[in-house]
């Protein structure tokens, strides 16, 4: 039992410990400052001035856009999927230290404000352009500061399982739930160059166009090569059509049919002897042309007979590529990688959670995820230090923004009183150091 004294709850097990309460100066939280810290390096948030409209009268506005919008997407990074812990929050001194410096004075938003901004203010046509137009802008901020002219962009699609009566969910039998079904557009930095919310039964390659266009377009300008990975969702002759004039290379599986397994008959034969312990690999190409297609393509195949298995593995990959196909199937086993970021997506932020009524609050939503996503992938590969650097984003949030603090308020500063748990303070101050020289390259 314990019992309650003036110097704290004291415990019979142990008399030497004691507890005390003064949750108004404790965070569980306090890796977010890194987090900001790296947002004023890029900055990152401030650009949404330019890009959201403010839709708000009157003269009691006490948060303006860029602390409602610092507020959704940290708290989302923190692992706060919705805005039923903001009036917690709101009291919470690292997150009110990451807003605004007036929310650090008072308190942050409240649930109710914050679901206004939400569910009202970013619903406008207008403010979901800006939230992707601001995606595109932050992105572009982390490329300036990564190495390399190449950029390999991976498409893929997801489910979002709902559990109630949201526009545009629907059942959908591959997944075999209620759901929607965005779309993601990935580089292979891991960061989400764009992502569409559809119904739950839209195609996976449905609307392809409207998430890729606008990612190619803006690397076209500076002169970045492209290239392009799909599973066989994508393999559409409209794609294709796309891709080539663009001098876009590609790699997209086709799905496998009869002409294709008579062009490889000779590939198909069961190896002579006992088989190995290792998977037996065979790889060839031809042309081919299937009946929508306005002329024919290379295509790539991969057969691979396993001991134990009565039939092989049989792939085929639609390309444009000059590599032997060895290469080509390398470079599209890459792909796998796009379904890696979007389990980050899931896992860490829970991005699936879309429990709104309105299709256009859950489509806000998707977007304020992808920016806390990318935010959170930006600190992981740019400023962790090389000790760290394999960390993946679910571990960057267990280990480094869930780090617990106590704040000390003085006349002239703030004090974080940082735990050493997961990371040290020597830790931090290279990270802090590796965010500082991302700020000199953009000065």
């Amino acid at each position: 039992m314990g019992e309650r004294q003036k110097d704290g709850l004291k415990l019979n097990f142990d008399g030497r410990l004691r507890l005390q309460f003064q949750g108004a100066s404790i965070t569980s939280d306090a890796g977010l400052i890194a987090c900001r810290e790296l947002d004023d390096a890029l900055g990152l948030t401030e650009q949404a001035r330019g890009m959201l409209a403010e839709a708000r009268t009157g003269r009691n506005i006490q948060h303006d856009l860029v602390a409602l919008l610092r507020q959704s997407v940290f708290s989302r990074l923190a692992g706060y999927e919705d805005t039923n812990d903001a009036e917690r929050l709101a009291q919470d001194p690292a997150m009110r230290a990451v807003i605004s410096r007036r929310a650090s004075e008072r308190q942050a938003a409240s649930t109710n404000t914050l679901s206004r901004f939400e569910t009202e203010v970013l619903c406008s046509e207008e403010n979901l352009e800006g939230l992707a137009r601001l995606n595109n802008r932050w992105v572009d901020r982390a490329m300036a500061r990564t190495p390399g002219k190449r950029l390999i962009l991976d498409m893929d699609s997801s489910e979002s399982p709902v559990h109630g009566q949201q526009e545009g969910a629907v059942y959908n039998g591959h997944f075999e739930c209620v759901c929607y079904h965005p779309l993601f557009c990935f580089n292979q930095y891991g960061d989400c160059e764009g992502a569409l919310l559809r119904p739950g039964n839209a195609h996976s390659a449905d609307r392809w166009r409207e998430v890729l266009e606008p990612v190619v377009e803006r690397y076209r300008q500076k002169g970045t090569r492209l290239l392009f990975r799909g599973d066989a969702a994508f393999a559409k002759p409209d794609l294709y059509e796309y891709l080539e004039p663009l001098h876009i290379g590609y790699a997209i599986r086709l799905p496998a049919n009869q002409v294709l397994q008579d062009e490889i008959w000779h590939l198909l034969k069961r190896p002579v002897g006992r088989p190995p312990k290792k998977p037996v690999v065979r790889y060839g190409d031809f042309i081919y042309r299937a009946k929508s297609w306005h002329f024919p393509r290379r295509v790539v195949a991969k057969v691979e007979w396993h001991r134990g298995e009565l039939l092989p593995r049989v792939g085929f990959i639609v390309t444009n590529l000059s590599l032997p196909p060895e290469g080509v199937v390398h470079f599209y086993n890459g792909r796998g990688t796009a379904e890696q970021w979007i389990k980050e997506g899931k896992y860490a932020l829970n991005w699936t959670r879309l429990s709104c009524h309105r299709f256009a609050a859950n489509a806000v939503r998707l977007h304020l995820f992808v920016l806390a996503y990318n935010l959170g992938n930006f600190l992981r590969r740019l400023a962790l230090p090389k000790t760290i650097a394999d960390w993946s984003l679910r571990s960057v949030q267990v280990k480094l923004i869930k780090t617990g603090a106590r704040m000390v308020r003085h006349a002239r500063r703030i004090v974080f009183q940082m735990a050493e748990v997961a990371v040290s303070g020597a830790l931090f101050a290279a990270l802090l150091k590796r965010i500082d020289r991302l700020r000199i390259a953009s000065g």
